[in-house]
């Protein structure tokens, strides 16, 4: 077998790797002094010449001359009469460079060779793609769908890497077919043995905050800064908004006319409510717009424990709580505070809890998870929104109503 039979596929790895020369030679010097080690015990008499562009490659190995049976080390000692079958004029102590043709390595030790050659080649490119997205951490990515498998989504982008988009990183209603571009952020970057996994997230707040960067110039340019991000993949999010410049209203910015610049960012996120709120360091202030649309009469706030009590209206505390709890839930992960609403004039209501004997405690437990804990909580709300609020049925909704009639308004 001829040097070229093995090395023809040297371009080859290096046009479709994107390897650089000096790379590419640097690698097949170390498969084939690893394969010269192999066959003759050291490879440091070995000098090996590599032209990756043409697959050119020669070996040669030198030693020295000694006299007929003197020979003690094969590898590096040659006989005189050895040595005149090359040269006719060769005398003891001169050196001797000799061709070894890989067809001397023996068969087996041609295809582990070949073996070992591609597998430095893919370990390479993979500790390059493992830099690459270690350095795209954070930032939004895009590629397209290859396969959908249950617990994942499995995405190559322009060349041909590997994203892994897991189930748990998806929003709830994503919905992919092969061939479709997604966007994310990349969130992590493994070495899984000596392959990278690359994961990409679309629930992550980062997401939803560098979509602000490409979609809003404000933002992009510096104008505007993100303060904080919090969201319920899919159902809502809240986004603080801050500006330096007095002239730019930064909340009008990032939502544009009639909604216009949030809208893209609202429809990739499957129709995620975002509130986008002023920034402030009045912590009142902040608690205050954190739990918009609810409009707040008073707030109470305790530093050390990081809990605020917020009196409203009655008709505020449902808008304050959000449907299923996420505006309150998320107006506290945003502030960093925990929020006991309280409403105006509760003193003379009366907590779920005391009706325990006559009401199931899971459908106490059910009507606290939507925020309504109380008698008047209940009592103030339609039976059309309570059973859109909890997973309660109109039936049993009606005769928890009747029980808190008849109990609480004696």
């Amino acid at each position: 077998m001829e040097n070229l039979a093995l090395i023809d596929s040297f371009s080859e790895f290096k046009d479709d790797k994107l390897i650089d020369r000096v790379t590419l030679m640097a690698i097949l010097e170390d498969v084939f002094r690893n394969a010269l080690k192999k066959k003759f015990g050291d490879d440091d008499n070995f000098d090996i010449i590599i032209n990756p562009d043409k697959g050119d490659l020669e070996i040669w190995r030198n030693r020295v001359v000694v006299a007929d049976g003197e020979v003690e080390e094969p590898n590096q000692e040659i006989s005189l009469t050895a040595a005149r079958k090359i040269e006719p004029d060769f005398e003891v102590g001169e050196d001797v460079s000799e061709e070894v043709k890989l067809i001397d390595l023996g068969r087996r030790a041609i295809l582990a060779l070949r073996q070992n050659l591609i597998s430095k080649i893919h370990e390479h490119d993979n500790t390059n793609i493992y830099k690459q997205f270690k350095d795209l951490i954070g930032d939004i990515y895009t590629a397209e769908v290859h396969h959908i498998r249950h617990r994942a989504v499995i995405l190559l982008d322009d060349e041909g890497n590997e994203i892994i988009l897991p189930k748990e990183k998806q929003i709830p209603s994503d919905f992919f077919r092969k061939g479709d571009n997604v966007r994310g952020v990349i969130e992590n970057v493994e070495l899984k043995g000596s392959k990278p996994a690359i994961i990409m997230s679309r629930t992550s707040p980062l997401f939803l905050e560098k979509l602000f960067e490409q979609e809003i110039p404000e933002v992009f340019d510096g104008l505007i800064s993100v303060k904080n991000v919090v969201r319920i993949p899919g159902e809502k999010a809240k986004v603080a908004v801050d500006s330096y410049d007095d002239r730019i209203d930064p909340v009008g910015a990032c939502v544009g006319m009639k909604g216009s610049r949030i809208h893209g960012i609202v429809r990739e996120l499957g129709n995620e409510n975002i509130d986008v709120i002023n920034y402030t360091s009045n912590l009142q202030l902040y608690i205050t717009r954190a739990l918009s649309p609810a409009k707040v009469t008073s707030i109470k706030i305790d530093e050390e424990n990081k809990r605020a009590e917020v009196i409203l209206k009655p008709e505020e505390v449902s808008k304050a709580i959000g449907r299923g709890g996420h505006n309150i839930r998320l107006a506290g992960q945003l502030t960093g505070y925990e929020i006991d609403v309280f409403r105006e004039g509760a003193e003379e209501d009366v907590e779920l809890s005391e009706f325990s004997d006559e009401i199931d405690k899971w459908i106490i437990d059910e009507l606290s998870k939507a925020g309504l804990d109380t008698a008047k909580s209940v009592l103030e709300q339609d039976v059309e929104d309570l059973v859109k609020r909890t997973d309660l049925e109109e039936e049993t909704i009606n005769e928890v109503i009747r029980i808190l009639r008849e109990e609480f308004e004696e």
